[in-house]
């Protein structure tokens, strides 16, 4: 079997990388190296920027400047892993973002919450500012293969279609909570599909 990349599991707010537990033993069992560290997001009071400049120490330190690798990001995890692309020059050496619930247009869940002390959560209101200048540099991503998962009946990001990019493949998966996403055995199986293509 070719040599895969390594392959990077950011988890979303009020997460700890344990929420990867159903996909982190069928990863090992195909020999797919992986990172899936911890951040902290303090309930959503830690900047998405925050977060990605501490991913950046991480991946460093971890496999260095140059290595190829992927980024699956769950719900928060995957604009974290969209803006380390854009904003560590990650698109050099990223093969493959897949995203999974992750709110790159904004939920409605974040509308009411306060900018102070949640900067985080506020981030992901519809239209912010720091979603209006993720979506400006999306060009970076034109070389990298970006594949979206959601559910309709996602109640965390909602509405739901709004977790998808402008661009890349859809794969619209029937699971009722927002963590199914990533656990749900039939839908893990389709993670690890699109993992191993």
């Amino acid at each position: 079997m070719e040599k895969r990349n390594p392959i990077i599991l950011i988890h979303g707010l009020w997460n700890t990388s344990s929420i990867f537990s159903s996909i982190t033993p069928q990863l090992d069992n195909i020999g797919i190296d992986y990172f899936a560290p911890t951040l902290e997001h303090s309930y959503g009071m830690t900047s998405i920027l925050d977060l990605t400049n501490k991913l950046n120490e991480l991946i460093l330190e971890k496999y260095g400047l140059e290595k190829e690798i992927d980024i699956l990001g769950f719900s928060m995890g995957g604009i974290i892993g969209r803006l380390w692309l854009q904003k560590f020059n990650g698109y050099k050496r990223t093969r493959r973002l897949i995203s999974i619930g992750s709110p790159h247009k904004g939920t409605l869940m974040a509308q009411l919450i306060p900018k102070y002390p949640f900067k985080g959560i506020s981030e992901m209101k519809i239209n912010s500012k720091f979603l209006r200048g993720l979506a400006k540099n999306d060009f970076f991503l034109d070389d990298i293969e970006c594949i979206n998962f959601f559910t309709y009946w996602d109640l965390m990001v909602f509405p739901s279609w709004w977790t998808n990019l402008n661009f890349g493949k859809k794969i619209s998966v029937k699971v009722y909570k927002h963590r199914n996403l990533v656990r749900n055995k039939s839908v893990v199986d389709k993670i690890i599909d699109e993992i191993i293509l």
